[in-house]
């Protein structure tokens, strides 16, 4: 028992931690997970992230940059990579079905989250939606060049098959209800930027 109590914690944690849940999602995402073990949740309280949203900005700012140079960025594009690639192409389905024509695109999961939370490191995954490796390359040369612009500390072997790392970095940002993320608000933020 005091395993999964440790388990619950650390997931509650982790989850408040990523900024992108409010309590309640929090609450169900758990719900869900733990669904078929004996757990009063009342008896958890879940952490409050007072985080700075400081290097969360930066990088934020610099998806913002990367859409107006058609390259789509998405935070926390599903749970792991398999489910990235899925929802970064369901993207653009819904933009090409509004006469949008993204190049290609940028993501992290929140796979990738966890890890820059427990390691200060943060990978994202780059391609073009045609699986062309010449374009893939270009647009991971300005994806590279993007963060690096940004003082973020980046390394990458210039190799498609490849993501690139954003080394030192320290997750920090703060849960905002009045924005959107994931594919939903990569989808916004796209078409606001590229107005037709």
């Amino acid at each position: 028992m005091k395993d999964l109590v440790n388990e619950v914690e650390n997931m509650m944690d982790l989850l408040a931690k990523s900024g992108f849940f409010s309590t309640e999602e929090i609450e169900e995402i758990i719900e869900e997970q733990f669904i078929y073990e004996d757990i009063d949740l009342d008896k958890f309280s879940i952490p409050l992230n007072n985080q700075k949203n400081d290097n969360f900005q930066i990088l934020e700012e610099t998806f913002e940059k990367l859409a107006e140079k058609s390259i789509i960025g998405v935070h926390n594009c599903g749970y792991d990579f398999k489910e990235g690639v899925e929802d970064i192409y369901e993207l653009y389905i819904h933009l090409v079905n509004n006469g949008y024509h993204p190049e290609g695109f940028c993501f992290y999961t929140f796979e990738d989250v966890e890890e820059s939370i427990l390691s200060k490191k943060l990978k994202i995954t780059f391609g073009d939606y045609n699986k062309n490796e010449k374009n893939a390359l270009k647009i991971g040369k300005t994806v590279y060049e993007y963060l690096e612009n940004a003082n973020l500390r980046t390394e990458w072997d210039e190799s498609v098959n490849t993501q690139i790392t954003i080394m030192n970095f320290e997750w920090d940002k703060k849960y905002n209800a009045e924005k959107e993320y994931e594919i939903e608000g990569a989808y916004d933020l796209y078409c606001k930027v590229n107005k037709k």
